[in-house]
């Protein structure tokens, strides 16, 4: 029987790029064609992606990944999806920056399968507290933020000198929103909001 090397990729944001883990994957002996590239958080395994990699795991497939967060970053989820994949389904997960989660390693004694385990239960919380970590991290410094009165989002437009000629108008019926948009320079949609209609 063919072992086929299936290799997931994950990154939280667009922002980030999973050119690393790619590499790592490759290195591995993945072909580009069997690495799945998801841009989802880990909070949970609620990943389109991701959930069909794992539907087409079949006994003694291998489920790649560069490490163990990129599998989730909620202990409880990943210690049960490991469990799941390894044992219900019989597929195989290595962890590229981890050796002893290798479970591909079927003869190893009864001390090696205890430290795996021992290994996945710590790096799972690490994982998860480093989330939560994070999150309180970055709620922090919105609060902050706020604190310092700084404003999110793109900076508002300002109307041109033109504008209210151009509004009386369009109030007239003597040209349409778009004409008047197109008068001031914006769109239809920022014509409306400065009017008051959206």
């Amino acid at each position: 029987m063919d072992v086929r090397l299936m290799g997931y990729a994950r990154c939280s944001t667009r922002e980030q790029n999973p050119d690393k883990q790619i590499i790592a994957l490759r290195k591995f002996g993945e072909p580009k064609e069997d690495i799945v590239v998801e841009m989802l958080s880990g909070k949970n395994f609620q990943r389109p992606a991701y959930q069909k990699l794992v539907s087409q795991l079949k006994p003694g497939d291998v489920l790649v990944l560069d490490s163990l967060d990129r599998l989730g970053r909620d202990r409880d989820g990943v210690v049960d999806e490991w469990r799941h994949i390894t044992k219900n389904m019989g597929a195989d997960i290595v962890i590229l920056n981890v050796s002893l989660l290798d479970t591909r390693k079927k003869d190893r004694d009864l001390t090696a399968s205890f430290v795996a385990d021992l290994v996945l239960q710590i790096l799972s919380y690490v994982s998860e507290k480093e989330g939560l970590l994070n999150r309180e991290r970055q709620s922090a410094g919105i609060d902050a933020a706020h604190k310092r009165m700084v404003k999110y989002g793109r900076k508002p437009i300002e109307k041109p000198a033109n504008f209210e000629i151009v509004r009386d108008l369009w109030e007239c019926g003597e040209i349409s929103a778009s004409e008047a948009a197109r008068r001031l320079g914006v769109s239809r949609l920022t014509f409306m909001v400065w009017i008051g209609k959206n």
